[in-house]
């Protein structure tokens, strides 16, 4: 209709009303619209706590004293929340301010804008398979005065646990060995003196940071290095996982950037092979020395099928055989996820095979990639029984640094089948306890015995052990028994803590060598708080001993360890602080 020479559309007919009489034009005019319904009334305010209204109101009372101001609130409060403290930021012109759910008001400097992230919830995979040993207990040392076990070099569970923090969760239990993450960084041990006795021996004690009655044991060994001239050749046969559980960005791709970091550290006398398996196992590239051939070949290959990992071992080995050096290392070095599904899967098979193997003279290194379906337990004994060393591959950085800086001490063997064994003074030492080393305990019989396997050492490589241990005369973890064996009536021997022995086999012998060091009464009367090495040592196995359950380190905490390891220099020293205070608030959750 035109009204005032315009057109209006009408939207609903219900708004008008038709008119009583026809106007002088014969149109209709509009009857006055009925006012509009009233607004729905508005929704109760919420009810908060006496602390958070306290709150509100000093934020207005602020605000009302120091001029205009924007008062920034949570909103849609839960029912389940309306009990929880809210804090309050408040932000002016001249800086910002904040209320924490007391009603305090406090400054924050020259930060205009407050953040606050989501709120991810972590999600731990469940089907990562890991084979971890309980925690050892104390012992007495009437009871049990020896304690042996073989050398540890694998460093995989520090950079597992890694990642595991990284991601958003606390690791498992029985993903932790404290060994490794002890062993995973470098000490101030002395260079051996010689190469007839190729590692040094040093022992050290301090009072133990979480326990003040009783003191820490350390025991280092360094093994010495060899000039870049002086090294063996290297046969190594790269064998590649391809198959489909590799496809993942932090896999194989990963492999090819790890390997190919190898491949540049290797010398014309150095020769690489690379096999690969899915469905089934086959040879990508003849031995060779060529670096471009080396990653031309591992650029090109890409995941898909099935893991036919047993059948891949053989192919593998079948390889270094044909290309065996006489007097150099010959060694595998597997990259995988461990998930082995076709074919020999078992991993007690497995180890028999890689047994049979490391007797001819090819060894074994594992470098584990990925998550989800990692199977460490099988990339860790599989390692261990090959002679060869374990190691898990997190970042193209940790690649580097296990493949380029430490490439040396983990290809190049100066000392083969290290064991280590302590007997305690019962007349100086009541308890004790070995920290870690769970799974390379041994038997006192099994440390004279040549036929019993050990761990290697290779050139310029460290392997540090802890004991904690209770002076004599000093309450321990354990009460006297009421019907406790009395001890020795005459003691021969009271100005030693202990006696420490090693046995060790130079490359190429099958007779092992002896070496004996006594451990002097004064290293305890002398003991003091841990400084330098002997205290960061001493925090990293507290981290390690605290994501691992155990109950005798108290109260001691991760904030403690960082405290305790206190200012250190060095990339990987300084994360270990970083990672030691995400697990702290990882643990509060």
């Amino acid at each position: 209709m035109r009204l005032g020479g315009k057109f209006v559309a009408v939207a609903s007919l219900g708004l008008l009303a038709a008119c009583a009489a026809p106007d002088g034009y014969g149109g209709t005019e509009l009857a006055e619209a009925p006012p509009p319904p009233p607004p729905p009334p508005a929704p109760p305010p919420p009810q908060f706590t006496a602390s958070q209204t306290a709150g509100n109101a000093l934020a207005r009372e602020s605000a009302a004293d120091a001029g205009e101001r924007i008062i920034v609130t949570g909103s849609r409060i839960s029912q389940e929340l309306q009990d929880t403290p809210i804090a309050i930021t408040t932000v002016d012109a001249d800086g910002n301010y904040t209320t924490d759910a007391s009603g305090e008001l406090r400054q924050v400097a020259n930060t205009r804008y407050v953040h606050i992230p989501a709120v991810r919830v972590a999600q731990q995979p469940d089907n990562e398979r890991y084979d971890g040993e309980e925690v050892s207990p104390a012992l007495w040392v009437q009871e049990a005065p020896v304690s042996t076990f073989s050398v540890d070099v694998d460093t995989g569970s520090y950079a597992n646990v890694r990642r595991m923090l990284n991601e958003g969760y606390m690791p498992r239990a029985d993903a932790v060995r404290t060994e490794e993450l002890i062993n995973y960084f470098r000490y101030d041990y002395p260079m051996p003196e010689n190469t007839e006795v190729p590692f040094s021996v040093t022992t050290d004690m301090a009072v133990t940071p979480w326990n003040s009655q009783t003191r820490l044991l350390r025991i280092g060994l360094r093994g010495y290095d060899l000039p870049h001239e002086q090294r063996p050749s290297a046969n190594l046969v790269f064998l590649v996982d391809v198959s489909g559980s590799m496809e993942a960005d932090d896999k194989l791709p990963l492999v090819r950037s790890a390997l190919s970091q190898l491949a540049g550290e290797l010398g014309e006398q150095d020769r690489v092979s690379i096999v690969v398996y899915a469905g089934a196992a086959g040879v990508v590239l003849e031995p060779t020395n060529d670096t471009r051939e080396i990653r031309r070949a591992l650029n090109s290959l890409s995941a898909g099928g099935s893991t036919a990992g047993g059948a891949g071992l053989q192919l593998a080995y079948d390889v270094a055989r044909g290309s065996f050096i006489e007097g150099g290392v010959n060694r595998v070095i597997l990259a995988t996820d461990g998930d082995f599904n076709v074919g020999i899967s078992d991993q007690d098979q497995l180890v028999e095979m890689i047994e049979r193997q490391r007797d001819s003279g090819i060894t074994l290194t594992t470098l584990g990639f990925g998550t989800g379906n990692y199977n460490e337990a099988m990339m860790e004994q599989i390692a261990n029984h090959g002679n060869g060393n374990y190691a898990y591959i997190d970042s193209a950085l940790e690649a580097h640094k296990v493949l380029s800086e430490e490439m040396t001490s983990t290809l190049f063997t100066i000392a083969q089948d290290v064991k280590i064994q302590v007997e305690f003074n019962p007349a100086v030492v009541s308890q004790y306890r070995l920290i870690g080393y769970e799974n390379r305990a041994l038997r006192e019989e099994d440390f004279d015995n040549d036929a019993v396997d050990a761990g290697d050492i290779g050139a310029g490589h460290q392997v540090t052990a802890l004991y904690e241990i209770v002076p004599a005369g000093t309450s321990g973890w354990m009460r006297e028994r009421r019907y406790q064996p009395a001890g020795p009536a005459v003691v021969s021997e009271t100005s030693e803590i202990a006696f420490v022995q090693l046995r060790y086999k130079l490359p190429g012998e099958d007779r092992s060598r002896l070496l004996q060091r006594p451990i002097p009464t004064r290293l305890m009367t002398m003991a003091g708080r841990p400084r330098g090495d002997m205290a960061f040592v001493a925090a990293v196995a507290a981290y390690g001993q605290r994501m691992r359950g155990d109950t005798l380190i108290g109260s001691f905490d991760f904030d403690d360890a960082v405290s305790l390891a206190g200012r250190q220099d060095g990339y990987w020293r300084e994360e270990f602080l970083q990672l030691a205070s995400l697990a702290e608030s990882l643990d509060a959750q």
